[in-house]
């Protein structure tokens, strides 16, 4: 493992609900920082963004958004329209150590493992529950079990 590269990228679909602001996962209803958070048992809602994004580095965690930009109303997924995707298997080859992609939510996942189908890279690829509030019929607890294992990655 080089220093400062991660083993493990978290991908989300951030990039499409930031219109002008930090990425969506810094909405105090999402849950990805307390998710995150307790996967590496650090406190990072309390903290500044770029300060979260240091912790995860630390942590030999990336954080990379799956969509560039689109077109949406409101916040939920399925209102996604025309959108332009961030180049994954660049960021994947670009990266030699990484072992594994992890990615928040199902049209995360869905969009990430086609940017990735042609990637000859042997990479674990992990969909999680989503850390949206819109994805509420999951509890905090059980969405905390999903991401937990998490761990594996973080101690290579």
């Amino acid at each position: 493992m080089t220093a400062g590269r991660p083993s493990l990228e978290t991908v989300s679909r951030c990039g499409i609900a930031a219109c002008g602001r930090r990425c969506q996962i810094s909405q105090n209803l999402n849950r990805f920082w307390h998710l995150i958070g307790d996967v590496i048992g650090v406190a990072l809602p309390g903290m500044v963004y770029e300060a979260r994004l240091q912790v995860l580095l630390d942590h030999r965690v990336g954080l990379w958004d799956v969509i560039a930009k689109a077109k949406r109303e409101g916040s939920l997924d399925s209102r996604i329209r025309d959108h332009a995707t961030n180049d994954l298997a660049a960021l994947v080859t670009a990266l030699p150590n990484l072992a594994a992609v992890a990615f928040n939510g199902g049209t995360a996942a869905k969009i990430g493992m086609q940017l990735l189908a042609d990637s000859r890279m042997s990479l674990d690829l992990i969909k999680l529950p989503s850390s949206s509030p819109a994805y509420a019929a999951v509890p905090y607890a059980d969405k905390l079990r999903a991401w937990e294992p998490l761990r594996i990655w973080l101690s290579l």
